[in-house]
């Protein structure tokens, strides 16, 4: 059995379906996440790209907020990743 790394996470399947669908939709979504300081901020915006970078999934919101999954505590009260909660 492998270890866990953080770094090679990546978001679960029905997280990524889910994320496609408000992709798709064009759906308003709320998003609590931590900044770069480690506040704790809420967005209610749009998703307007979902991508992955060196082994990390990122999301684009609609007022160009580029967040790693990593930073992001849920969406629509939903934990991103199936590592979290």
């Amino acid at each position: 059995m492998t270890a866990y790394k953080p770094q090679d996470a990546l978001a679960h399947w029905t997280v990524q379906d889910m994320l496609r669908q408000c992709l798709t939709s064009g759906r308003m979504v709320e998003v609590v996440y931590r900044d770069s300081a480690g506040q704790v901020c809420i967005a209610h915006d749009v998703i307007r790209d979902l991508f992955n970078r060196a082994g990390r999934d990122f999301i684009l919101l609609g007022r160009g907020v580029l967040l790693s999954l990593d930073h992001v505590l849920t969406i629509d009260g939903l934990p991103p990743c199936s590592s979290c909660g």
